[in-house]
């Protein structure tokens, strides 16, 4: 495992948008020491399929999982992302927005939402990037039990589900269950600006969702209405 480098794993269907998502990483800053890959999955499977095999093809150790539509404006992100790796070792997946407590009806947009995300229709303002610079002292981080999907940065390798999961819903939410299950602690950064955009346009293919949703209800049933030390507690993990 090459502890100096990030491959970015990108599953993409749409050339347009893909371009426009590695037109963003093309621009980021990389740290001193480091070097950056790319891997995408052209019409995977399902959601874990195309992550598990690209993850099984990269030797770094820094592995970002991302959708096509997700544009990266924090020139700083990988720099920002190794801060906080670095600042506990247990860390094991960042977030851009995550929730603190697993919704007890397996909804994870059902709970009190934590980070930020560029959305098309604005919400509040933010500072000019000109004058933002990420600090860990003083910004920090939530420590959280579930993460949205739509970037998903890892520093260990756990197999993603692709027995139960066969199409593109709660690979996020069961993921997330397996970090906290192996002992890992999951963080979302605190943003005064989004670092990221995500294009999506509010459209979501929920054909699969409740089917998946019901086997994570009963695979995870102990976790339900628990925050990120309850779940870790109950899978007999030491707790700080």
């Amino acid at each position: 495992m090459d502890s100096n480098k990030f491959c970015f794993i990108i599953c993409a269907n749409n050339p347009v948008l893909l371009e426009e998502c590695i037109h963003y990483i093309q621009h980021l800053v990389i740290p001193d020491g480091y070097e950056i890959d790319l891997l995408t999955i052209g019409d995977a499977a399902s959601m874990t399929s195309g992550y598990q095999e690209a993850m099984e093809q990269s030797d770094a150790k820094y592995k970002i999982y991302m959708h096509q539509d997700v544009f990266i404006l924090n020139k700083y992100f990988l720099k920002d992302l190794l801060s906080i790796f670095e600042a506990d070792s247990r860390i094991g997946m960042i977030g851009m927005v995550g929730y603190e407590t697993v919704s007890s009806e397996g909804i994870m947009w059902y709970e009190k939402r934590v980070g930020e995300i560029y959305q098309k229709k604005k919400i509040g303002s933010y500072i000019d990037y000109g004058e933002y610079r990420y600090s860990l002292s003083s910004d920090g981080y939530t420590y959280v039990a579930v993460v949205d999907g739509l970037l998903m940065a890892t520093a260990y390798d756990l197999p993603w589900n692709t027995q139960e999961l066969k199409h593109f819903d709660f690979y996020d939410a069961f993921q997330s269950m397996e970090f906290l299950k192996s002992g890992y602690k999951i963080a979302v950064p605190t943003q005064r600006n989004p670092w990221c955009l995500h294009d999506d346009n509010q459209l979501l293919n929920l054909v699969h969702y409740d089917q998946y949703r019901q086997i994570f209800l009963e695979k995870y049933k102990n976790a339900l209405g628990r925050d990120y030390r309850q779940i870790m507690t109950t899978a007999g993990k030491e707790q700080d």
